[in-house]
């Protein structure tokens, strides 16, 4: 004769102490919880379907109730009975619900695992392409269900208003998000692929810069004798003294800017090749800085927005004031500033190694980048006030 079981009850699962070894509470008809050594207590479900024996889990408790757990066990022996095996028919409900992700929650999923890992400006963008540019028109429909041409009248769209270079790049995205989804088993494919010369060429245009010297003097002169912002102007100044990235300065915080060793120290986060950076700041640049600490202090931002100190510049900025100045977007940009300065301190007969470094570009060499190491701190240091000496220079002859 079977040995009776006796039912569980909360009373008795609540006050179970955890073992050297699992332990197994039986609730009868194939229900029992296990109880494993680090406390955690899982509802299992074992029954026999065509001859085999089969296990079941429903979840953990406190999650799932001692009710909620027999209400299952309820159902799955109805499936049995019926001829049913629950475990497949939960499987194929599980892929009928990876089948029907949409494209706006695969995207979303991407993109949280992007966050650490991409720049702050490029996830913005990124994130931008995806939500406005692509979620619209795509967002609703399954993954797995999207094929070239749907994504090609989406890219279209960006193209007919003149967007080359950003329907490229949203197609560039789009087969990240494709890629990933087929990597993690939930396409088989991805439709970006076979939209090769599909869309119009790119002409790669250098961006904007002055960098001959009678006309960087020219634009120095101009950028003193800016009316609008305070914090605008001094953010002009001193973009051609340090020339980062426009991400990176108007990103600045006064935690990073250490104005008694005159160095402003750049997280890896925030750079464009993820290694941190450090910024050499000339008595000039240390000056800018110094007059401009008292007005924008109470902001973590050097640069705050104007509409409030809990955010940076906006990504505009420098270029509206430039605009403001004179200067529209086939003369100067500003990361033009940085061009100006590879231009003109390659002139100067600086050490390419020395410039290269400064503008933490990536080296293309991987036994010079060993070297490259070294970061020539003490040479960039005296390059970094050499260069703000020949723009006063320049700056003097312009007046």
């Amino acid at each position: 004769m079977p040995r009776r079981v006796l039912p569980l009850t909360d009373t008795q699962i609540r006050k179970i102490k955890p073992a050297a070894s699992v332990l197994r509470l039986s609730d009868g008809d194939g229900l029992y919880l296990l109880v494993q050594p680090s406390g955690g207590k899982w509802w299992r479900f074992d029954y026999i379907h065509q001859g085999r024996r089969k296990t079941l889990s429903f979840g953990t408790y406190p999650e799932v109730s001692l009710v909620a757990a027999r209400a299952r066990r309820a159902a799955a022996r109805e499936q049995v009975a019926s001829g049913i095996d629950p475990s497949r028919e939960r499987q194929q409900a599980r892929d009928a619900a990876v089948q029907a992700m949409t494209f706006a929650e695969v995207a979303d999923e991407w993109l949280e695992r992007q966050k650490h890992v991409l720049a702050p400006v490029t996830f913005e963008k990124a994130t931008w392409m995806l939500k406005s540019l692509v979620n619209p028109w795509l967002g609703k429909r399954p993954i797995a269900e999207i094929e070239p041409p749907e994504l090609l009248s989406v890219l279209r769209r960006i193209e007919s208003r003149g967007k080359h270079e950003t329907a490229h790049r949203t197609k560039q995205r789009c087969g990240q998000v494709f890629r990933y989804v087929i990597a993690t088993g939930r396409a088989q494919r991805d439709p970006s692929a076979d939209l090769r010369d599909a869309l119009t060429p790119v002409r790669s245009t250098h961006r904007a810069a002055v960098t001959h010297p009678e006309q960087v003097g020219e634009l120095l002169s101009a950028i003193d004798g800016y009316h609008g912002s305070f914090v605008v102007r001094s953010a002009l100044q001193l973009a051609p003294l340090v020339f980062v990235r426009p991400g990176e300065l108007r990103r600045a915080e006064w935690s990073e800017v250490d104005l008694d060793a005159a160095e402003w120290r750049i997280p890896a986060e925030r750079m464009k090749m993820r290694e941190a950076h450090i910024v050499p700041l000339s008595t000039q640049a240390v000056a800018i800085l110094q007059e401009l600490r008292p007005l924008t202090e109470r902001s973590r931002y050097v640069f705050p927005s104007i509409r409030t100190i809990t955010r940076p510049m906006s990504d505009g900025t420098i270029n509206a004031a430039l605009r403001r100045l004179g200067y529209d977007s086939d003369q100067h940009v500003g990361h033009g500033f940085r061009a100006m300065a590879s231009t003109l301190l390659n002139e100067m007969g600086w050490a390419p190694d020395v410039i290269e470094r400064q503008l933490a570009h990536a080296p293309r060499n991987k036994v010079r980048a060993a070297y490259n190491r070294a970061q020539h701190l003490a040479e960039r240091r005296k390059m970094m006030q050499a260069w703000s000496d020949f723009l006063d220079g320049l700056r003097r002859n312009a007046r």
